[in-house]
């Protein structure tokens, strides 16, 4: 496995022939809007023959944004088994991550009310998202700061028998 991040040229890269994955038009524009904002900040994974194991979105955004190279690292200890299983655990595993909404709405709360450069759906979240989390954190009632969330629950089980 190389450390070293590899600039390939995209034309060079190969889609993994059994890539589960979809991405839709929208998605695409969403991650090109990313690179455009950000920069290329997560490389692509790919083995010796220059197939995608992981970054199939990334190198057709930045293939519809012009780029001519894109930053690589090379993948080359996994057997093809391996490589099978992984391109399937790299996109699911991700997908398994949830959200602590409190946290999510307070952080896009907070860059709604900036005066930024670029459109806070640059986050991947639509304005009708970003609303209706930051609308949902502000309809909660304050309560006890020591309530670990028990009288809640409590109350719900309550409600529900």
């Amino acid at each position: 496995m190389s450390d070293k991040i590899e600039y390939r040229k995209s034309a060079s890269l190969k889609p993994w022939a059994n890539n589960a994955r979809t991405h839709s038009k929208k998605q695409l524009r969403q991650i090109a809007d990313s690179i455009e904002q950000f920069g290329f900040t997560n490389p692509v994974l790919i083995d010796n023959n220059d197939v995608i194991l992981a970054g199939h979105g990334r190198v057709e955004a930045a293939k519809q944004l012009g780029m001519d190279t894109i930053p690589c690292l090379l993948q080359d200890q996994m057997t093809d088994d391996q490589k099978r299983a992984y391109v399937l655990a790299d996109n699911k595993l991700a997908q398994n991550a949830g959200w602590d909404e409190e946290l999510l709405a307070m952080e896009l709360g907070a860059l709604h009310k900036l005066e930024l450069d670029f459109s806070v759906e640059i986050t991947g979240f639509s304005i009708a998202e970003i609303d209706n989390l930051i609308d949902g954190a502000s309809i909660e009632e304050p309560g006890d700061p020591a309530d670990d969330g028990s009288v809640r629950e409590k109350a719900a089980l309550t409600a529900i028998q």
